[in-house]
Protein backbone atom coordinates (compact mmCIF):
# COMPACT_ATOMS: atom_id res chain seq x y z
CA UNK A 1 0.00 0.00 0.00
CA UNK A 2 1.51 3.63 -0.45
CA UNK A 3 0.15 7.37 0.47
CA UNK A 4 0.29 10.55 -1.57
CA UNK A 5 3.89 11.59 -2.48
CA UNK A 6 3.52 13.37 -5.31
CA UNK A 7 2.27 16.52 -3.60
CA UNK A 8 5.21 17.57 -1.58
CA UNK A 9 4.75 20.89 0.19
CA UNK A 10 1.81 23.04 0.82
CA UNK A 11 -1.16 22.16 3.08
CA UNK A 12 -2.14 19.75 1.09
CA UNK A 13 1.27 17.38 1.73
CA UNK A 14 0.78 14.19 3.74
CA UNK A 15 2.37 15.71 7.33
CA UNK A 16 4.63 13.30 9.38
CA UNK A 17 2.28 11.39 12.40
CA UNK A 18 4.00 11.33 15.73
CA UNK A 19 3.09 8.39 15.89
CA UNK A 20 1.97 5.36 14.35
CA UNK A 21 0.17 2.89 15.18
CA UNK A 22 -1.42 -0.41 14.07
CA UNK A 23 -4.74 -1.77 15.17
CA UNK A 24 -6.15 -4.71 15.06
CA UNK A 25 -9.73 -5.36 14.18
CA UNK A 26 -12.28 -7.95 15.17
CA UNK A 27 -11.57 -10.23 12.28
CA UNK A 28 -7.53 -9.38 12.70
CA UNK A 29 -7.16 -6.73 9.98
CA UNK A 30 -4.03 -4.56 11.04
CA UNK A 31 -5.04 -0.81 10.09
CA UNK A 32 -2.63 1.86 9.58
CA UNK A 33 -3.30 4.61 12.09
CA UNK A 34 -1.49 8.37 12.51
CA UNK A 35 -1.31 10.54 15.90
CA UNK A 36 -0.48 13.67 15.26
CA UNK A 37 0.00 16.55 18.11
CA UNK A 38 0.20 16.67 21.47
CA UNK A 39 -0.28 13.75 23.89
CA UNK A 40 -2.99 14.75 26.24
CA UNK A 41 -4.53 17.30 24.30
CA UNK A 42 -8.46 17.29 22.84
CA UNK A 43 -9.13 14.14 20.15
CA UNK A 44 -10.04 14.42 16.78
CA UNK A 45 -10.78 10.89 14.98
CA UNK A 46 -11.01 11.58 10.89
CA UNK A 47 -12.45 8.45 8.54
CA UNK A 48 -11.65 9.25 5.21
CA UNK A 49 -13.93 7.76 2.24
CA UNK A 50 -13.82 5.15 -1.09
CA UNK A 51 -9.79 5.87 -2.94
CA UNK A 52 -8.93 7.91 -0.62
CA UNK A 53 -6.21 7.68 2.49
CA UNK A 54 -4.92 9.73 5.56
CA UNK A 55 -3.42 12.11 2.90
CA UNK A 56 -6.90 13.57 2.31
CA UNK A 57 -6.93 14.85 5.76
CA UNK A 58 -3.93 16.53 5.50
CA UNK A 59 -4.96 20.61 5.58
CA UNK A 60 -6.99 19.42 8.72
CA UNK A 61 -4.22 17.57 10.19
CA UNK A 62 -1.88 20.40 9.70
CA UNK A 63 -4.13 23.04 11.44
CA UNK A 64 -5.69 20.96 14.24
CA UNK A 65 -2.50 19.44 15.29
CA UNK A 66 -0.98 22.48 16.60
CA UNK A 67 -3.34 22.27 19.26
CA UNK A 68 -5.42 18.59 19.56
CA UNK A 69 -4.63 15.31 19.36
CA UNK A 70 -5.34 14.09 15.64
CA UNK A 71 -5.99 10.47 15.06
CA UNK A 72 -6.17 9.35 11.25
CA UNK A 73 -6.82 6.12 10.07
CA UNK A 74 -6.61 4.27 6.84
CA UNK A 75 -9.89 2.46 5.64
CA UNK A 76 -9.33 -1.78 4.93
CA UNK A 77 -7.09 -1.84 1.09
CA UNK A 78 -6.66 1.85 1.44
CA UNK A 79 -3.67 4.21 2.06
CA UNK A 80 -0.82 1.87 3.99
CA UNK A 81 -4.25 -0.90 5.54
CA UNK A 82 -3.32 -3.89 3.69
CA UNK A 83 -6.94 -5.53 1.52
CA UNK A 84 -9.29 -7.67 3.21
CA UNK A 85 -12.01 -9.44 1.57
CA UNK A 86 -14.12 -8.54 4.33
CA UNK A 87 -15.78 -5.65 2.60
CA UNK A 88 -19.06 -4.25 4.17
CA UNK A 89 -20.39 -1.67 6.82
CA UNK A 90 -20.00 -4.36 9.23
CA UNK A 91 -16.09 -4.36 8.96
CA UNK A 92 -16.31 -0.65 8.80
CA UNK A 93 -17.79 -0.25 12.02
CA UNK A 94 -15.35 -3.20 13.47
CA UNK A 95 -12.79 -1.20 11.95
CA UNK A 96 -13.51 2.04 13.81
CA UNK A 97 -14.11 0.39 17.47
CA UNK A 98 -10.91 -0.78 16.79
CA UNK A 99 -9.36 2.88 16.19
CA UNK A 100 -10.95 3.78 18.90
CA UNK A 101 -9.80 1.29 21.19
CA UNK A 102 -6.31 1.35 20.44
CA UNK A 103 -5.60 5.02 20.63
CA UNK A 104 -8.32 6.61 23.01
CA UNK A 105 -8.42 5.89 27.10
CA UNK A 106 -11.24 4.19 28.89
CA UNK A 107 -13.89 7.01 28.92
CA UNK A 108 -11.93 9.62 26.57
CA UNK A 109 -14.47 11.30 24.50
CA UNK A 110 -13.33 12.50 20.62
CA UNK A 111 -14.79 14.62 17.91
CA UNK A 112 -15.19 11.69 15.39
CA UNK A 113 -15.18 13.73 11.78
CA UNK A 114 -16.22 11.39 8.60
CA UNK A 115 -15.91 12.38 4.78
CA UNK A 116 -18.22 10.57 2.62
CA UNK A 117 -17.74 6.34 3.32
CA UNK A 118 -16.17 7.67 6.51
CA UNK A 119 -19.61 9.12 7.20
CA UNK A 120 -21.06 6.35 6.52
CA UNK A 121 -18.60 4.09 8.67
CA UNK A 122 -19.74 6.49 11.48
CA UNK A 123 -23.08 5.47 11.10
CA UNK A 124 -22.65 1.71 10.92
CA UNK A 125 -21.09 2.25 13.79
CA UNK A 126 -23.21 3.98 16.04
CA UNK A 127 -24.83 1.89 17.76
CA UNK A 128 -21.61 0.01 18.92
CA UNK A 129 -20.26 -0.51 22.62
CA UNK A 130 -16.66 1.47 21.57
CA UNK A 131 -19.10 4.44 19.28
CA UNK A 132 -20.77 4.91 22.34
CA UNK A 133 -18.18 5.17 24.93
CA UNK A 134 -16.16 7.50 22.77
CA UNK A 135 -18.38 9.57 20.44
CA UNK A 136 -18.42 13.37 22.34
CA UNK A 137 -20.09 14.74 18.56
CA UNK A 138 -19.88 13.50 15.10
CA UNK A 139 -19.25 15.88 11.73
CA UNK A 140 -20.28 14.40 8.61
CA UNK A 141 -19.14 15.91 5.33
CA UNK A 142 -20.22 14.74 1.96
CA UNK A 143 -22.07 11.65 2.94
CA UNK A 144 -25.23 9.90 2.33
CA UNK A 145 -27.46 6.62 4.15
CA UNK A 146 -28.55 4.94 1.51
CA UNK A 147 -29.60 5.55 -2.50
CA UNK A 148 -26.35 6.55 -3.18
CA UNK A 149 -26.34 5.16 -7.02
CA UNK A 150 -29.70 6.08 -7.37
CA UNK A 151 -28.97 10.17 -6.38
CA UNK A 152 -26.17 10.37 -7.90
CA UNK A 153 -25.77 12.84 -10.35
CA UNK A 154 -22.08 12.23 -12.24
CA UNK A 155 -24.09 11.07 -15.46
CA UNK A 156 -25.83 14.32 -16.71
CA UNK A 157 -29.18 11.83 -17.68
CA UNK A 158 -32.81 12.10 -16.62
CA UNK A 159 -32.90 10.24 -12.79
CA UNK A 160 -34.57 6.93 -13.42
CA UNK A 161 -33.65 2.79 -14.21
CA UNK A 162 -31.17 3.87 -16.98
CA UNK A 163 -28.96 6.48 -14.91
CA UNK A 164 -28.83 4.25 -12.20
CA UNK A 165 -27.40 1.09 -13.71
CA UNK A 166 -24.83 3.20 -16.40
CA UNK A 167 -23.69 4.98 -13.12
CA UNK A 168 -23.41 1.22 -11.42
CA UNK A 169 -21.21 0.43 -14.00
CA UNK A 170 -18.92 3.57 -14.20
CA UNK A 171 -18.60 3.76 -10.24
CA UNK A 172 -18.05 -0.46 -10.03
CA UNK A 173 -15.43 -0.11 -13.46
CA UNK A 174 -12.70 -2.49 -12.51
CA UNK A 175 -10.69 -0.35 -15.27
CA UNK A 176 -7.33 0.47 -14.00
CA UNK A 177 -7.34 5.06 -13.30
CA UNK A 178 -3.28 4.98 -14.71
CA UNK A 179 -1.43 8.16 -14.88
CA UNK A 180 -2.14 11.59 -13.25
CA UNK A 181 -3.01 13.35 -17.03
CA UNK A 182 -4.58 15.99 -17.46
CA UNK A 183 -7.49 14.09 -18.97
CA UNK A 184 -7.66 12.48 -16.04
CA UNK A 185 -7.46 15.31 -13.96
CA UNK A 186 -10.14 17.13 -15.99
CA UNK A 187 -12.56 13.96 -15.19
CA UNK A 188 -12.01 14.11 -11.93
CA UNK A 189 -12.62 17.35 -11.32
CA UNK A 190 -15.75 16.97 -12.76
CA UNK A 191 -16.93 14.13 -10.86
CA UNK A 192 -16.09 14.76 -7.64
CA UNK A 193 -15.46 18.29 -6.93
CA UNK A 194 -16.19 21.59 -7.41
CA UNK A 195 -16.15 23.97 -11.04
CA UNK A 196 -13.89 26.39 -9.10
CA UNK A 197 -11.25 24.20 -7.72
CA UNK A 198 -8.38 25.52 -7.54
CA UNK A 199 -5.56 23.26 -9.36
CA UNK A 200 -3.29 22.64 -6.56
CA UNK A 201 -6.54 20.66 -4.88
CA UNK A 202 -7.39 18.85 -7.85
CA UNK A 203 -3.78 18.01 -8.48
CA UNK A 204 -3.74 16.29 -4.31
CA UNK A 205 -7.24 14.75 -4.79
CA UNK A 206 -6.23 13.05 -7.98
CA UNK A 207 -2.62 11.45 -7.13
CA UNK A 208 -4.76 10.30 -3.71
CA UNK A 209 -7.39 8.23 -5.94
CA UNK A 210 -5.03 7.39 -8.29
CA UNK A 211 -3.31 5.72 -5.48
CA UNK A 212 -5.95 3.44 -4.96
CA UNK A 213 -5.85 -0.49 -5.84
CA UNK A 214 -8.36 -1.11 -8.70
CA UNK A 215 -9.72 -3.95 -7.02
CA UNK A 216 -10.07 -2.14 -3.83
CA UNK A 217 -11.78 0.53 -5.61
CA UNK A 218 -14.34 -2.26 -6.93
CA UNK A 219 -14.89 -4.00 -4.28
CA UNK A 220 -16.06 -1.39 -2.20
CA UNK A 221 -18.38 0.37 -4.94
CA UNK A 222 -20.25 -2.45 -4.46
CA UNK A 223 -20.72 -2.06 -0.96
CA UNK A 224 -21.58 1.51 -1.49
CA UNK A 225 -23.90 0.65 -4.88
CA UNK A 226 -25.87 -1.05 -1.90
CA UNK A 227 -25.97 0.55 1.28
CA UNK A 228 -28.65 1.09 3.49
CA UNK A 229 -27.49 2.48 6.84
CA UNK A 230 -30.68 4.76 7.58
CA UNK A 231 -31.06 2.35 10.71
CA UNK A 232 -27.14 3.87 11.87
CA UNK A 233 -28.43 7.46 11.38
CA UNK A 234 -31.33 7.01 13.75
CA UNK A 235 -29.05 5.55 16.45
CA UNK A 236 -26.36 8.28 16.05
CA UNK A 237 -27.34 10.10 19.29
CA UNK A 238 -24.41 12.49 19.73
CA UNK A 239 -24.53 15.94 18.62
CA UNK A 240 -24.10 15.56 14.67
CA UNK A 241 -22.90 18.81 12.04
CA UNK A 242 -23.81 18.34 8.59
CA UNK A 243 -21.21 19.56 5.75
CA UNK A 244 -22.51 19.42 2.07
CA UNK A 245 -21.42 21.00 -1.37
CA UNK A 246 -24.42 22.17 -3.62
CA UNK A 247 -22.26 21.03 -5.98
CA UNK A 248 -21.66 17.69 -5.63
CA UNK A 249 -22.04 15.21 -7.93
CA UNK A 250 -21.79 11.64 -5.61
CA UNK A 251 -23.68 12.56 -2.99
CA UNK A 252 -26.17 15.56 -3.59
CA UNK A 253 -27.21 17.63 -1.27
CA UNK A 254 -30.49 15.97 -0.84
CA UNK A 255 -28.63 13.42 1.23
CA UNK A 256 -27.66 16.17 3.92
CA UNK A 257 -31.02 17.13 3.87
CA UNK A 258 -32.46 13.83 4.40
CA UNK A 259 -30.16 12.69 6.98
CA UNK A 260 -31.05 16.30 8.95
CA UNK A 261 -34.33 15.46 9.22
CA UNK A 262 -33.52 11.63 10.54
CA UNK A 263 -30.97 12.56 13.15
CA UNK A 264 -31.75 12.64 16.73
CA UNK A 265 -29.99 15.53 17.30
CA UNK A 266 -29.03 17.51 14.66
CA UNK A 267 -27.28 20.70 15.30
CA UNK A 268 -27.23 22.27 11.84
CA UNK A 269 -26.19 21.38 8.42
CA UNK A 270 -23.86 24.39 6.38
CA UNK A 271 -24.29 23.49 2.45
CA UNK A 272 -21.71 25.45 0.87
CA UNK A 273 -22.08 26.98 -3.01
CA UNK A 274 -20.38 25.86 -5.54
CA UNK A 275 -18.48 23.09 -3.32
CA UNK A 276 -18.21 19.80 -4.83
CA UNK A 277 -17.48 16.42 -3.24
CA UNK A 278 -14.01 16.96 -1.37
CA UNK A 279 -15.34 19.22 1.23
CA UNK A 280 -12.31 18.85 3.58
CA UNK A 281 -9.74 20.10 0.58
CA UNK A 282 -12.05 22.55 -1.32
CA UNK A 283 -13.07 24.04 1.85
CA UNK A 284 -10.67 23.10 4.26
CA UNK A 285 -10.63 26.01 6.37
CA UNK A 286 -14.43 25.68 6.99
CA UNK A 287 -14.05 22.25 8.04
CA UNK A 288 -11.50 22.64 9.90
CA UNK A 289 -13.63 24.76 11.60
CA UNK A 290 -16.09 23.01 11.93
CA UNK A 291 -14.07 20.06 13.87
CA UNK A 292 -12.48 22.95 16.29
CA UNK A 293 -15.46 24.57 17.33
CA UNK A 294 -17.58 20.57 18.13
CA UNK A 295 -14.26 20.01 20.02
CA UNK A 296 -14.76 23.20 22.09
CA UNK A 297 -18.31 22.49 22.45
CA UNK A 298 -18.42 19.27 23.32
CA UNK A 299 -14.71 18.15 24.55
CA UNK A 300 -14.39 18.76 28.23
CA UNK A 301 -11.00 17.53 29.28
CA UNK A 302 -7.90 15.91 28.00
CA UNK A 303 -7.33 12.53 28.85
CA UNK A 304 -4.42 9.94 30.14
CA UNK A 305 -2.63 8.68 26.55
CA UNK A 306 -3.14 5.13 26.38
CA UNK A 307 -0.21 2.53 24.70
CA UNK A 308 -1.02 0.97 21.79
CA UNK A 309 0.78 -1.41 19.36
CA UNK A 310 3.32 0.64 17.07
CA UNK A 311 4.49 -0.39 13.82
CA UNK A 312 7.18 1.00 11.68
Amino acid sequence: MTRLTHVTSGPYAPPVAARVLTALSADGARLHVEVHGPEGAPAVVLAHGWTCSTAFWAAQIRALSTDHRVIAYDQRGHGRTPASPACGTDALADDLEAVLRATLAPGERAVIAGHSMGGMTVMAASGRPAFREHAAAVLLCSTGSSRLVDESTVLPLRPGRVRTWLTHRVLGSRAPLGPVTPLARRILRYATMGPASAPHMVEACAHIVHACPRAVRHAWSLVLGTLDLDHGVRELRVPTEIVAGSADRLTPPAHARTLAAALPDCLGVTELPGIGHMTPVEAPDLVTGKIRDLVAAHVTAPHRPVAAEESA
